[in-house]
């Protein structure tokens, strides 16, 4: 008996594999940075941890974005995970001009990053290492300080190009890595 399939094999474009990717769902993010007093952000949805020894974390930033070059500036950036009442606020930072810092409460961590205080966590972090990824930079960062709320709230996602909460709640199945 041969194994059956339910997928459409498609050729690679880049809008087929935006929406292809677009089935796996991830958090929304916004990443922050502070420059001379100066603060900015973008929302990012291309964020992963990558080591707990030392604390690694990666996102991925379009080359063209308003924000690497304070980035490079800075050496310091802020990842912060929103919840699911921020919706608001990701569509804010995601435009080609950043959202005013006036506008959103934030403080900053010790290090100095600007951090979205209504964020589910966040994690301030010093660049280690950036890698050319075709029209993106790959960021890599070293967490030196982190943050999270003291009461559980729903996060938001991202997904099929569009962003929620998790329907009906998280169902809280903790898995572990060996």
């Amino acid at each position: 008996m041969s194994p059956r399939h339910k997928h459409e094999v498609h050729q690679i474009e880049a809008r087929t594999l935006r929406r292809v990717c677009g089935l796996f769902v991830t958090g929304v993010t916004v990443i922050t940075v502070g420059v001379d007093g100066h603060a900015t952000g973008t929302t990012v949805n291309s964020f992963t941890s990558v080591s707990l020894e030392p604390p690694l974390v990666l996102f991925c930033l379009h080359a063209q974005s308003r924000l690497h070059a304070l980035l490079e500036q800075s050496g310091n950036f802020a990842v912060n995970f929103l919840a699911g009442k921020q919706e608001s606020v990701a569509r804010r930072f995601a435009g080609r001009h950043t959202a005013d810092f006036e506008d959103v409460a934030h403080h900053r961590s010790s290090d100095g990053v600007p951090v979205l205080s209504e964020a589910l966590a966040y994690l301030s972090c010093r660049i280690v290492n950036q890698f050319e990824g075709g029209d993106h930079w790959i960021i890599l960062g070293e967490v030196a300080e982190m943050g999270s709320v003291r009461r559980r709230e729903e996060p938001l996602i991202f997904f099929e190009g569009n962003m929620s909460v998790l329907e009906g709640g998280s169902p809280f199945h903790p898995m572990w890595d060996g």
